[in-house]
């Protein structure tokens, strides 16, 4: 498995703002889609397949503004667990230059219990 997972997108007019470029928000609902793609493309090969993340913290710095009919190239990759957080980095792309740059931190609730988990310090390093 790849720990780098990427997909490009066109900006159409509703993901944009008063401004005339991409909503701040619609960066954040981004963040969360893309890191539910690349868990939904990989958990069948983790020993967590039932379980599910939840967003506890997330920090987005914006670089450059994006505009209508612009292809985005959307890139993100978990990092090394802290404990019971799950750090992971969004990337937003516009011909090659960074334009937004996200870190999130996630944890791990068992779907039954609803409780969190406590992932092994090297669990990415098995898949």
């Amino acid at each position: 498995m790849s720990l780098i997972f990427e997909k490009q997108m066109t900006v159409t007019e509703k993901h944009i703002d008063a401004n005339n470029h991409v909503n701040n928000v619609q960066y954040v609902h981004w963040v969360e889609e893309i890191a539910t793609e690349h868990w939904e493309a990989v958990k069948h090969i983790t020993d967590y397949p039932k379980d599910i993340w939840m967003l506890l913290d997330h920090h987005i710095q914006y670089k450059k503004q994006v505009f209508l009919g612009d292809t985005l190239t959307i890139r993100t990759y978990p990092k090394s667990p802290e404990g019971i957080r799950q750090p992971r980095k969004v990337e937003f792309y516009c011909n090659d230059q960074l334009v937004v740059d996200s870190t999130t931190l996630w944890v791990l609730v068992d779907a039954e219990t609803q409780k969190i988990k406590r992932l092994e310090g090297d669990w990415l390093d098995k898949l």
